[in-house]
């Protein structure tokens, strides 16, 4: 029985990623899409399942939530759904089109994972219409109010969902919607997404990179703050990024201060972060129409015995020898700012401002761990 490629299409621009998967099975010749519509999960308690190929649909059913939670019950019938179309032995590509607020990167390690030994995962993309990245961006609506929660506890809201859908994948597959795009928003989308290839729908290489293969591991890493691939310095077409890099730390009081002004200078802004009062957490920046997400992502390898470091992946350690400090190890601040008409000047004073001063970084860090803290209500409170 011969492998069953399988490529995940996400995507919150829903017109988008129907052309997309379109595209993949006119192109493709024996390829089946499947797809889990989690729009009457509440209504219902179910999920509905269809499998189609370009000639219509093959195959319906339904699902039953798990735990009241449509995207659990995506994750269990995905994989046995999968196998069953291996097994036919008839296919040469499924095609997963995921829901609007479902994030690739859930899906792709549930199929690399458990997917069984006739199915391989070939590629994970995001559909978009580049004349909406902008305002999508910078929808700071939850997804409950836009009517695309996954789940009843789900609080993600429109923008930080779908700057990860575009910060994971390894292709862009880019769809005209009835507006037409100007060049901002494919410059917005090669700032954000450096490491992903821009293809359109119609393209003949969208069909190649959908067996192409695809890392998890290294998909992850390029997400992880310790390690994140970040967006580089750039301005284009009225869009421009401003990398911000500094070795001493922030003062917790200035920081929080200021935070409402950085989370709303920039369409997205991300990247890792230390506050003086808490030396040995590595905190995570992570900002999208309008909110802010600050995360204890674990301890700096700094703060960490020698002995630990072997069950650290090599990613990250690598990351951390390229910038060690010799005082401070990798402790750094590393922020990305990407946004039409950015003020990056304005910006980077504003981080500036929220440094140490000389007389207080001379305090040394005895010192610094006494000062007031302002992050407990963000963070868990300091041991």
């Amino acid at each position: 029985m011969r492998e069953l490629p399988v490529v995940l299409v996400a995507g919150i621009h829903a017109d988008a990623r129907r052309a997309v998967v379109g595209s993949l099975l006119r192109t493709v010749p024996g390829s089946v899409a499947l797809h889990h519509d989690l729009s009457t999960a509440a209504a219902t308690g179910t999920v509905r399942r269809t499998v189609r190929d370009r000639s219509g649909t093959l195959d319906a059913g339904d699902t039953p939530l798990v735990n009241d939670c449509a995207c659990c019950a995506l994750r269990e019938d995905l994989i046995p759904e999968l196998e069953c179309l291996a097994g036919l032995g008839a296919h040469r590509l499924a095609v997963v089109e995921l829901w609007d607020s479902v994030e690739p990167k859930a899906m792709a390690e549930v199929v690399a994972a458990y997917g069984g030994p006739d199915t391989r995962l070939s590629g994970v993309f995001t559909a978009v219409d580049p004349a909406l990245v902008l305002p999508t961006l910078a929808n700071g609506d939850d997804l409950a109010e836009a009517g695309i929660a996954a789940a009843p506890t789900d609080r993600r809201t429109v923008g930080d969902t779908f700057a990860r859908q575009l910060e994971y994948v390894s292709v862009l597959a880019l769809a005209q919607g009835a507006e037409p795009a100007d060049e901002s928003g494919h410059a917005l989308l090669r700032q954000l997404a450096p490491a992903a290839r821009l293809i359109p729908a119609e393209s003949v290489e969208l069909a190649a990179a959908a067996v192409a293969g695809f890392d998890v591991e290294a998909a992850a890493a390029r997400l992880h703050p310790a390690c994140a691939l970040l967006p580089q310095a750039a301005d284009a077409h009225g869009v421009a990024t401003l990398v911000w890099r500094r070795d001493r730390p922030f003062h917790p009081g200035r920081l929080y201060a200021a935070l409402e002004d950085l989370t709303c200078a920039a369409a997205r802004s991300r990247g890792r972060f230390w506050l003086a009062d808490r030396p040995d957490t590595l905190l995570s920046w992570d900002a999208a129409g309008g909110a802010l997400c600050v995360e204890n992502a674990g301890p700096w390898l700094a703060a960490l015995p020698d002995a630990a470091w072997e069950m650290v992946p090599a990613e990250r350690r690598v990351a951390a020898a390229l910038d060690w400090h010799p005082e401070h190890g990798d402790r750094s601040q590393y922020l990305t700012f990407t946004s039409p008409g950015l003020d990056g000047e304005e910006v980077r004073s504003l981080l500036e401002s929220c440094l140490l001063t000389d007389a207080e970084y001379a305090g040394g860090p005895a010192a610094w761990r006494r000062l007031p803290p302002a992050f407990d209500g963000l963070l868990d409170p300091v041991s």
